[in-house]
């Protein structure tokens, strides 16, 4: 009787003979990743460093240099501005840090009073372009780094479930493999964003967590058809059965992740804003989690399997020594 896992697959490429290679690139890649964020690459927003975000939609359009000059004739604590897409005239954010005080009330004096100034000038200076001012959020600075504290903590209880999860649901030797993918996924994904200038919030945190899952989903499809393959495959190498596995998942996995891609390439290009920035955190997630794994999930698997069967020393050899 035939089983799914005696069928022939359309591909046989050597996946595994290439593993030294990619694995080489997937280590200065994610060591890269690691240098440049731990050296200043992180540019947390509000959520994370605190702050005043105000958004402001213009039904004339408004040239941006004239509302940065502004913006900075305020002398608001490092102020930034981002460009919305609008249907008509203009649409910006305007994001600056909330000065320092001696006391929570000091503080919100002044928060209060930056917001005031800058509310001022976009209804009075800007009066022509009818300004609407459409949305004010404000984040302590105590508060922002307790978003951040948790944030980072989010990420490493989900790694340790996912450690344990992987450990129950196949065996032990697979749990690594998963987990440094996912990390390698995440680390990469997010320089990469960092490197186009983004911010780091909350939705980018969410952005992060969902491509964990995602690339979970991945790696478990993978690691699911290697156990299947090795129970109908007795005797034969790791690395003829990590090869036969890839191979005949090879056809849904691209199917699966071209179709994710072009989605989420489209909600990238043509939105903005925060849905801009998950839609490509998730697209750039999926062409590393495609690749991660095969060419670092199952190598790991397969080096933590070589490790387990090699020959401990008996009592004889260790007499011998």
């Amino acid at each position: 009787m035939s089983t799914n896992t005696d069928k022939q697959t359309r591909f046989n490429f050597d996946f595994v003979g290439k593993a030294p290679l990619f694995g080489a690139i997937s280590l200065i890649l994610t060591v890269a990743s690691l240098i440049y964020l731990a050296m200043g690459g992180i540019h947390y927003g509000i959520d994370f460093a605190g702050g005043t975000e105000v958004q402001v939609k213009f039904e004339k359009e408004l040239p941006i240099a004239e509302l940065r000059n502004k913006v900075e004739d305020l002398h608001l604590l490092n102020p930034s501005i981002q460009t919305l897409q609008a249907d008509s005239g203009s649409e910006y954010v305007i994001r600056f840090q909330i000065p320092e005080g001696k006391d929570e009330k000091e503080i919100n004096e002044r928060q209060n009073a930056a917001v005031a100034s800058l509310r001022t000038a976009l209804e009075g200076d800007f009066k022509a372009y009818e300004p609407d001012i459409r949305r004010v959020d404000s984040v302590g600075p105590q508060v922002g780094a307790e978003l951040k504290r948790n944030g980072l903590l989010a990420v490493f209880y989900s790694l340790l479930v996912i450690l344990i999860y992987i450990s129950l649901r196949f065996d032990y030797k697979y749990a690594p493999g998963a987990v440094i993918t996912l990390a390698h996924d995440a680390i990469i994904t997010l320089a990469l964003y960092m490197l186009m200038g983004k911010e780091m919030n909350i939705s980018v945190l969410a952005a992060l967590l969902t491509l964990i899952g995602y690339s979970l989903n991945d790696t478990i499809v993978v690691f699911d058809r290697i156990r299947e393959v090795s129970a109908t495959s007795k005797g034969a190498e790791s690395k003829a059965i990590v090869n036969r596995s890839i191979n005949e998942m090879l056809g849904r996995t691209m199917i699966t992740a071209v179709t994710t891609i072009v989605a989420t390439g489209f909600l990238w290009w043509f939105a903005d804003g925060d849905v801009a920035d998950i839609a490509f955190i998730l697209c750039a997630g999926t062409v590393f989690g495609t690749y991660s794994s095969v060419y670092v999930a199952a190598p790991i698997m397969m080096l933590m399997e070589k490790v387990n069967l090699a020959p401990r020393p008996t009592s004889s050899n260790q007499a011998r020594a």
